[in-house]
């Protein structure tokens, strides 16, 4: 099966989570290129000095769904993606408990994305909300002295197979 035969890619992603986002503990709950959603449980590994999430903790959900909405929809025409721009809006403070986030996209261009993405609690609260807006790449495009591509190797083939 090709990258786009797929409907939902949330079994792929969790697969090849990455460093930062391993470390947070975010795990997809769906991935697809209309709609991305994870959810972090919260650990005192996530917490600022006064015992609350961390705003990096909201700031690197936001940035990570957007962005991964982004890539599915833009590994199909060979090519990658990157940030821009993200703001992230802290509205009521965590301690505990479980962090769901959902992205949707507002544009999907044929060079920049935008995506909204919202951060409810246990409870059902909005907690924080944010925007990203994504660039486009061509494959092989340097950024930081490199090329940008995937660093797991076991999903390229994927992404590649067109047939």
């Amino acid at each position: 099966m090709s990258f786009v035969e797929l409907d939902d890619f949330t079994d792929l992603v969790n697969a090849h989570l990455g460093g930062f986002n391993e470390h947070l503990g975010l795990v997809f709950t769906k991935a697809t290129v209309d709609a991305v959603e994870a959810e972090v449980e919260i650990g005192p590994q996530h917490h600022q000095p006064y015992g609350l999430v961390h705003g990096g903790v909201y700031t690197t959900m936001v940035e990570t769904l957007a962005s991964t909405g982004a890539a599915l929809n833009a590994m199909p025409q060979g090519l990658t993606t990157v940030g821009l721009d993200n703001n992230t809006s802290f509205l009521k403070a965590v301690r505990s408990g479980t962090l769901y986030g959902r992205a949707v996209p507002l544009a999907k261009g044929r060079r920049t994305h935008v995506w909204a993405v919202q951060i409810t609690d246990d409870r059902d609260r909005l907690v924080a909300e944010g925007r990203v807006r994504l660039l486009c790449l061509e494959q092989g495009t340097a950024l930081a002295g490199e090329a940008v591509s995937l660093k797991t190797q076991d999903l390229e083939p994927v992404i590649g197979d067109s047939d």
